[in-house]
Order: structure tokens, then sequence, then C-alpha cells
């Protein structure tokens, strides 16, 4: 559709303009929409069937869930008259509870993740986790150089962290469930690692200075991650030039359980997934490899992906 009054004509109706407003902030699924919107899915479907009709808009299965942006490639006059029409409305009681809604749906989404790490800290390394196997860590663990500064991100309780502790520098641990946090320091404390240290933050707005790490670690954590890109980006972000991203992570997969059992986000990333993701925040010599594969069903796999951040 390139026509500026087909534009206004598709945005004309409020529930797709609110729709549109929403996806403007955050991708959603149906259901996520449904309950901000207070809409029936029927509804919303066929809203969303209408603005992907028209190129406005376009979905990623994960598993069996559908979930919808706004489409990246929108040309610039589309663009700005989205976002003019939704600017227009902000001051809307509806939009004003659409946005607290959203804020509320994003919130559930964290909270099922951190629960879940609250629940197994202590016994994350007793317990199967997808794609914790000790030949993929092993694979990571061959990479690691002594005498430089780390961050694990997403580091649970740490316990590849422990085991590089005691030849680095400096390792940070960050991980956003305060209970991992406690465990992780207690271990710490236990094993004399002074130079292990937890900090509460989130993957996705790491709470280390730029430049500041040799290595960055991601190391089963970018599943668990509502922004996949933006948690590379902070890798990235937190790297000194020529530091190195180390990032294992499952390969996509239909375990659909994994939600609930794992408190999962993304169900595993393509191997082409990963290397936009590290070639998008700015990664060179980027490499993905599959280094393991799991007996048992679902036979998870786990990826290896590496990149290098050159100096500028």
């Amino acid at each position: 559709m390139n026509s500026s009054w087909e534009t206004l004509k598709i945005i004309s109706d409020s529930t797709r303009l609110r729709v549109l407003a929403l996806l403007l902030t955050e991708e959603l699924s149906v259901a996520e929409l449904q309950e901000i919107l207070g809409m029936a899915q029927s509804r919303i479907s066929s809203q969303l069937a209408l603005l992907r009709q028209a190129g406005f808009v376009t979905d990623r299965r994960d598993g069996k869930k559908a979930f919808y942006s706004l489409r990246t490639t929108l040309p610039a006059n589309q663009l700005t008259l989205i976002q003019a029409a939704c600017e227009s409305v902000t001051e809307l009681p509806e939009s004003g509870e659409d946005r607290s809604n959203l804020d509320r749906v994003l919130q559930k989404r964290r909270k099922l993740s951190e629960q879940y790490f609250n629940l197994i800290a202590g016994r994350l390394g007793k317990n199967h986790c997808p794609g914790r196997s000790w030949e993929a860590i092993g694979h990571l663990a061959l990479r690691l150089v002594p005498a430089i500064t780390v961050a694990d991100l997403g580091a649970g309780e740490g316990l590849l962290s422990q085991l590089i502790a005691n030849r680095a520098e400096r390792v940070w641990c960050i991980d956003n469930s305060p209970r991992m946090v406690e465990v992780g320091t207690e271990l710490a404390r236990k094993n004399g690692l002074a130079n292990l240290t937890y900090k509460l933050g989130d993957i996705e707005q790491v709470p280390l200075p730029d430049q500041s790490v040799d290595l960055a670690i991601l190391s089963q954590a970018l599943h668990h991650a509502s922004h996949p890109q933006n948690a590379v980006n902070e890798a990235f972000r937190i790297l000194k030039p020529a530091g190195q991203l180390l990032l294992l992570d499952l390969k996509e997969h239909n375990f659909e359980k994994a939600r609930e059992l794992y408190g999962d986000l993304w169900l595993g990333f393509k191997e082409s997934a990963l290397h936009a993701f590290l070639k998008n925040a700015g990664f060179q010599k980027v490499e993905v490899t599959a280094v393991s594969r799991e007996e048992t069903e679902p036979h998870f796999e786990t990826l290896l992906a590496s990149g290098l951040k050159t100096a500028r």
C-alpha cells in the first residue's frame, strides 16, 4: 500500500489505531492484545488480519503462539502518519488505559520468569535445565582467557562464574532474580571468591558501565529476554574494544511446555537469528555452531555463538 489516502483510511478505525499504538511500543501476542484491550479474540484477530494485509504489521510464530509487531520496513511517510495519529489520541481515556494495561502485561511477563528462578534458586545445578549440559558448558569454558574481567549476564546462581572466578581478575554476575543473587552471593562468600560480585539487574539494562569488561557471557539466558536483540546490544555496550561475547542457547524447538516448566519466553533460536542478533549489535567475526544435542526427548540442541567487538 503506497497511498497516504489508503493509510489514513486504515488508521481511521479506533480499534486498529489502538492496536498500532501498542505495537509501536512492543511486540505482542493476540492473547496479550486481548487482555490489554478487553476485546474478544475474534475482533482483534480480524483487525490484525486487515493490518497485515495492508502491510502495516508482521507476525512471528513461536511454538503455538503468534506475536505481532509493526513492520520494520514501512515507508517513512506511512510511519510518520501512524505515529502522528497515535500521538493525537494519547490524551484520550482509552489510550491511557491501554498504556496501563500494557505495563501490567509486560510486568506479568517479567514476573513469570522471576518467579521461576526464585523458586529454583539453590537447586539450579541439581535439576534438569534445557541446554545446561556440561558438554555445552565445556565448549564455552575452553574459550575462556584468564586474568580478565568477565560479565556473566543472566547468571542465575553463577555456577559457571564460580569456576571462572578461580582464574579471572574480576567476575560480575547479573541476574534479575533477587533470590538468585542472594544464593550466588552466599556461594561466593563460602568459596572465598572475593573477585566474584553479584548484582541485581536485567540483561536488557545491564548495571555496568560502557566498555568495562573483556568477556561477556550469555549462557542459556537469551531465551528468557523479552527483547533478545536488546540483550545482545547491551553485551556489546559493556565490552571493551577487542572484547568478546560468548553465547550459549537452545536451538529453535517445539517443546511448548518449556514456557511453563522453565519460564522460557522463546522456544530457542535459529542459527540465522543468533547470527543476525550479533551482527546487528555491531559484532565482527561472528560464528554460530551447534555444540550438543541431548539424547532424551525432546532432544534439546544447544548453539554456541561468538562475536568480537573490534576497536574503532
